[in-house]
């Protein structure tokens, strides 16, 4: 396995994506993990799921960027390698009104038979929707959203939810654009349901954290696993407990981390550099 660790010193690669993300995950690929990475052209993701739901995402993410992967080799069969992203976003599971979005980047090197995974989670962005009865409603929406710089989804409207397959537009660049497909929307549906478009190529905060993720998978790349040498020896889980400064209860603040191998199974548990918690975060001394 110690040959299987990056740099692949110039093994050519397969980038699977039809909205851009070379601009986030090419010069990271090229520059630490050495690969010749070239996009697929050709090939269509929207066929794993959109997110303005005509294609509904079948699996978890991590099944669609496998997917997106095959399809990639495919059409580029001299590839050693092919990466892949995706992302998923939705309701904070701890914040209420917040929301959360999700990135990974998966690689796979088919002939060492090595998959290596890149993640990122966080609040940095725009994900939202609202459903309008006039264009200056929408337009106020997508002003927030940060459009025209990031993109807006408009869709038809069926008994309160959206509904692609009565009215989609995407291609909105400028406000007159957005304002009157807004208008053919209500038109039609009676209301529109207008939301931030999260293709990457349409959404720079989530260019921004596929980057982020694509950083994350660099550095996994680098971590071996101390029992077999497997590349991507990384954080699978926290365990809860650091005790309190004062009455030395278990706190809920992470105590440990356990590192795991996908390759051999091994996994360590291995203790973060506090040795106790502040009080405030104690339920015994602050209830």
């Amino acid at each position: 396995m110690a040959g299987l660790l990056p740099p692949w010193n110039g093994a050519l690669a397969v980038l699977a994506t039809m909205h851009g993300k070379e601009r986030a995950i090419a010069p990271l690929a090229v520059r630490f993990l050495g690969l010749d990475l070239r996009v697929a052209e050709g090939l269509d993701t929207d066929l794993f799921g959109t997110f303005s739901r005509e294609i509904e995402r079948t699996g978890a993410p991590r099944d669609a960027a496998r997917a997106k992967i095959a399809a990639a080799f495919r059409l580029m069969p001299d590839a050693r390698v092919a990466i892949a992203s995706e992302g998923s976003f939705g309701p904070h599971p701890l914040l209420p009104f917040a929301a959360l979005g999700r990135e990974l980047v998966l690689l796979i090197d088919r002939e060492a038979g090595l998959e290596l995974l890149g993640q990122y989670a966080g609040m940095d962005t725009n994900f939202a929707h609202a459903v309008v009865t006039d264009p200056a409603a929408g337009l106020a929406f997508a002003a927030k959203a940060g459009f025209p710089a990031h993109g807006v989804i408009v869709m038809g409207v069926l008994d309160g939810r959206p509904a692609p397959q009565l009215a989609l537009f995407k291609t909105a660049q400028t406000e007159a654009e957005l304002a009157a497909v807004i208008a053919r929307t209500i038109a039609l549906t009676g209301a529109a349901h207008v939301e931030t478009d999260m293709r990457a190529h349409r959404n720079p905060k989530r260019m921004r954290a596929i980057r982020r993720a694509m950083i994350d998978l660099v550095r996994r790349s680098r971590s071996r696993c101390p029992a077999c040498t497997r590349p991507g020896f990384a954080i699978t889980s926290r365990v809860a407990g650091l005790p309190c400064a004062w009455c030395k209860s278990p706190t809920q603040l992470t105590r440990a981390n356990v590192w795991s191998c996908e390759g051999c199974g091994n996994s360590e548990e291995r203790p973060v550099s506090a040795i106790s918690a502040d009080p405030m975060h104690c339920e015994a001394c602050n209830p």
